[in-house]
């Protein structure tokens, strides 16, 4: 049985945006895994080359953290992937991100209610920080995943992600425990919680971002 993993209808328009902001030669890579009423929606910054999708020769999924490790720790430690998951694909290597495999490792997280995307979609060839007026330019389609999806919460990772989503400045270190934000799409109020970004620089961060989760979701 298929399992409907992504938004597809909204790909013409991130890829509209890939093209004007960043590297023509990588694939946008789009937000994945429970798209009906979710219980936890995570929103990281922005994707680059180091995800496996982004490259041109890829045809299927395109989604978030299909390879990065960090990211895999992170999810492990706050209960969505089971160890059994993380040991096997921890060291796997490019080659062996087969469709097949991709499908059936997502469609079994897509029944954990996760949904994971990012702000940006345009995939850089770099880590370099995006500037704020090219997340701006994603704001009224990150509100419309958003309105389509419906989450019981929302995690955003980061300073400058959680204040432009929010459009107002927010320091994640004045957030813990249940505190949160409130943003309203369409007549519907979302509960926002704002988080340390866990991987690159925001590495020694990963424990309190860990801590914090743990608390919102009761994982």
């Amino acid at each position: 049985m298929k399992i409907n993993l992504q938004l597809d209808n909204l790909f013409p328009k991130f890829d509209k945006l890939q093209k004007i902001f960043w590297d023509k030669s990588l694939n946008s890579v789009y937000g994945a895994w429970c798209i009906n009423k979710p219980d936890l929606f995570f929103i990281f910054m922005n994707p680059t080359w180091k995800n496996v999708s982004s490259d041109k020769k890829w045809k299927w999924l395109q989604a978030p953290w299909l390879w990065t490790k960090n990211i895999r720790k992170l999810f492990y430690k706050i209960g969505i992937i089971s160890k059994d998951i993380f040991d096997q694909i921890y060291w796997m290597n490019l080659s062996t991100w087969s469709p097949e495999f991709c499908l059936d490792l997502y469609s079994k997280l897509a029944k954990d209610k996760i949904y994971i995307t990012n702000l940006a979609k345009c995939t850089q060839i770099d880590a370099r920080p995006l500037h704020n007026n090219i997340f701006k330019e994603y704001l009224e389609l990150i509100y419309e995943e958003i309105d389509r999806i419906q989450p019981q919460k929302i995690i955003c990772f980061g300073n400058q992600v959680s204040s432009i989503l929010l459009w107002k400045n927010i320091k994640v270190s004045d957030y813990n425990k249940n505190k949160f934000e409130e943003l309203t799409i369409k007549n519907k109020i979302y509960k926002i919680y704002p988080v340390f970004y866990p991987v690159w620089q925001g590495m020694r961060n990963m424990d309190k971002a860990i801590a914090r989760i743990k608390n919102i979701s009761n994982l």
